[in-house]
């Protein structure tokens, strides 16, 4: 029999997940954690580019390290709203706090009318596109297949439009050279870069009769999102974070020899036959920080590959209502959701940075605002209830095939060739 405690929900096992796990285990309270994968990394694993493999490693030990705890049930493949309802969870379970850190996976639209409908018609989608490269050398993948073509186009902006369009050039030349003999390792291409590599073999984008991808951005690039500027921020610090912004731009076309569209709104789509073979855009000024559409200016361009990296916002979960692209969130410090005193989101769920340190930070926040405001004054959970909840869990951890020992699912579940 359990002594009186407090029990957690928490969806989702990565980065905030794990953190929120950490705080509020070493505070006594038991975390049931409900992740949707085999394995609980979330976009570390697939999201953040595999050239970042000691990152990544690194990430993986940490998280491991928060779930291998006595006050942790872990319950793998299980997805909220689909193996597992929102009201049942919030309400029949008898959790005394729900945690939702389930990151951001669903990938914004471009914004033309029914662009929704062309994803796998024409439309890559960034988090599949960033999943299939960084798992498809794995020899058990079994994931989505897509072949890099010259000339591909990529609509969207910020830090994950550049990985993208850095995975794009990689590969493309890593390809080509291997036709003509040259083996070139992708670690090497990312830290050397593309234009050092092609130089040191005597080689050029025109030599391997390439074209190179296209990046289009509808403001400019002292816009892009490529490096913070604070809230309240002084005109001199703003002005320099501009700078940096542009010259994180340059180098990285410099290092890896992409083209820049600046200033180039989606409009339209190209179709034929129901799949999408070009974007139509029209040119846009900024206006009091807005871009505005230039009449006349309109552009269209084809491509054989065209990804949409828009950004990411959260799943839509059956019972969890939304509001635009979040769910319906009355404190985004603490994640508070409307309709539910005991329910908080943490980290990317609320952020929507998908920043490493920031979503981590977010889970440390919520768990210690949790623990210290919210739990210390509600009543523990009776041994009975507590039972009965991680009774339930592990019932359903094994209906996974989980036996309820972490670390030897992780090892029975990390394949041998996982970078």
């Amino acid at each position: 029999m359990s002594e009186h405690k407090h029990v957690a929900a928490i969806i989702g096992g990565a980065v905030s997940g794990s953190e929120a796990v950490r705080v509020l285990a070493e505070k006594g309270v038991h975390c049931v954690v409900f992740e949707q994968n085999s394995r609980p990394y979330g976009k570390i694993e697939d999201g953040l580019p595999r050239w970042h493999d000691k990152q990544r490693r690194n990430e993986y030990v940490k998280i491991d390290e928060r779930l291998d705890h006595p006050n942790v049930t872990f319950v793998p493949k299980v997805t909220l709203g689909k193996d597992l309802s929102f009201q049942e969870l919030v309400e029949d379970w008898g959790f005394s706090v729900v945690c939702l850190a389930n990151g951001a996976w669903r990938d914004r639209a471009i914004a033309v009318d029914g662009a929704e409908n062309y994803a796998g018609k024409g439309i890559v989608l960034q988090n599949a596109f960033v999943y299939w490269f960084n798992h498809f050398i794995e020899a058990g993948y079994q994931g989505p297949e897509y072949t890099v073509h010259d000339g591909a186009m990529v609509v969207g902006g910020g830090l994950a439009s550049i990985d993208v369009v850095k995975i794009l050039q990689i590969e493309l030349v890593r390809r080509a050279l291997l036709e003509k003999g040259i083996e070139v390792d992708m670690h090497d291409l990312e830290k050397k870069g593309v234009a050092k590599i092609l130089a040191s073999h005597d080689q050029s984008m025109d030599k391997l009769g390439l074209e190179g991808c296209t990046l289009y951005y509808r403001r400019r690039p002292i816009d892009m999102p490529l490096a913070a500027i604070e809230s309240g921020a002084s005109e001199e610090l703003k002005q320099k974070r501009l700078k940096i912004r542009q010259r994180i731009l340059d180098n990285a076309q410099s290092k890896f020899l992409f083209k820049f569209q600046e200033r180039s709104l989606p409009s339209g789509f190209v179709i034929d036959d129901d799949h999408v073979k070009g974007v139509e855009f029209i040119r846009t000024e900024i206006v009091d920080g807005r871009p505005k559409p230039i009449a006349g200016t309109e552009f269209e361009a084809t491509s054989p590959l065209i990804i949409s990296s828009i950004g990411s916002v959260p799943d839509r979960i059956d019972g969890l209502d939304m509001r635009g692209e979040y769910y319906t969130f009355t404190d985004w410090d603490l994640g508070t959701i409307e309709g539910y005193d005991h329910v908080f989101g943490v980290g990317n769920v609320v952020t929507g940075q998908g920043n490493i340190a920031v979503s981590r930070q977010h889970g440390e926040h919520v768990a210690n605002w949790v623990n210290e405001n919210f739990l210390s004054k509600r009543e523990a959970l009776a041994p009975a209830q507590v039972d009965n909840i991680l009774e339930r869990a592990r019932a359903l951890g094994a209906s996974k095939g989980y036996e309820g020992r972490y670390a030897d699912w992780i090892r029975s579940v990390m394949p041998p060739d996982m970078q």
